[in-house]
């Protein structure tokens, strides 16, 4: 039954891009250029820090980007456009923006962050108060409704064996991703990412590799430092792949004595933190160790005499220069065609 409901789901999501490709007036347009990074699965893909290194690198060109985001599971979502930060400041809460738009204004200096489930009313927004000049759609390889100058789509190889919902994870057929400018697969081996843009049938790829940096302690009755290696901890987590997180610590040296696992956006209360103290103790760790993105939903609730530490993940993607030139030169043609 579920294969059949997945033959159906494709064939709908086939109807819906067709539907826009032939009919570019419906596809409204912001006067500045629009980015889009999205994934043919539905979370964990990874397409949330890529956005990032994007938002980063055109800050590096010169660009005042803003980042344009839904605000997927809002605790609080109101109406209209929320500004998480401007250019310079964070001005939002947690509860009406979201936890990846707040993590990425803690985290991304020079750049506009706007939530609002219409794309085109926070990008306007972003235009005419915040002074963008070019945006990055997160989340943005389905959302036709607003013209993009250049189309990014990351792709994990396991992506490759995997089935169109509700049989798997992705939102369209793999054979969708020629639809992208470019493909940018996750994975630090060159030969593996040349083997699935093959697969995929596309010519221009890009690599993307991601790193767990040292843990570091942010509780307030402690020094920031990073952790040892070899200290016990114990790992929580809620999203997309938690146990990932577990194996990553793990493999880098931080072996965790236990974990505490949550569902992706999980809202945290401090009966949560309470359950994860006792669970860390118990355990024998000395600290807790957790996401940067579950710290943001998270943190209010930890007592200050426990110490937690937050591991960040550093997202690239290579070869840079090459990656600089397809943005330029895209941004470029948007240009001049709007010129």
């Amino acid at each position: 039954m579920q294969h059949l409901l997945a033959r159906l789901y494709a064939a709908a999501a086939r109807r819906r891009r067709r539907y826009f490709a032939t009919h570019p007036s419906a596809r409204r347009r912001l006067r500045c250029p629009v980015v889009s990074v999205g994934a043919l699965s539905a979370g964990g893909s990874g397409k949330t820090p890529v956005a990032a290194v994007v938002a980063r690198r055109l800050v590096a060109m010169g660009e005042r980007p803003a980042l344009l985001s839904r605000g997927y599971r809002r605790a609080d979502p109101v109406e209209g456009v929320v500004v998480v930060r401007d250019h310079s400041t964070v001005r939002g809460t947690l509860e009406t923006a979201g936890d990846e738009p707040w993590m990425l204004a803690q985290q991304l200096d020079g750049v506009a962050v706007v939530v609002a489930p219409d794309r085109h009313l926070a990008g306007t927004l972003a235009e005419s108060h915040l002074g963008a000049t070019v945006h990055v759609l997160d989340d943005g390889f389905q959302h036709f409704a607003l013209e993009r100058c250049v189309d990014l789509v990351v792709v994990r190889p396991h992506d490759l064996e995997d089935a169109v919902l509700p049989a798997g994870k992705l939102r369209e057929a793999l054979t969708t991703a020629v639809e992208a400018d470019a493909v940018l697969v996750v994975d630090p081996d060159a030969g593996v990412r040349a083997g699935v843009a093959e697969r995929l049938g596309v010519t221009t790829c890009f690599g993307v590799t991601t790193t767990l940096q040292p843990p570091v302690v942010r509780s307030p009755a402690a020094a920031e430092e990073q952790v040892l290696v070899g200290v016990p901890v114990f790992a929580v987590a809620g999203i997309a792949d938690p146990g990932r997180f577990v194996r990553d610590l793990s493999s880098a040296g931080w072996a965790p004595v236990g974990s505490a696992l949550f569902p992706d956006h999980h809202p945290y209360t401090e009966a949560d933190i309470q359950r994860c103290v006792r669970q860390a103790a118990a355990a024998g760790a000395e600290l807790i160790v957790t996401t940067e993105k579950d710290w943001v939903r998270s943190a209010r609730w930890f007592p200050s005499t426990v110490q937690v530490a937050v591991a960040c993940l550093e997202t690239k993607v290579e070869p840079a220069g090459g990656f600089d030139r397809l943005l330029a030169e895209r941004l470029a043609i948007a240009r001049e065609h709007a010129a």
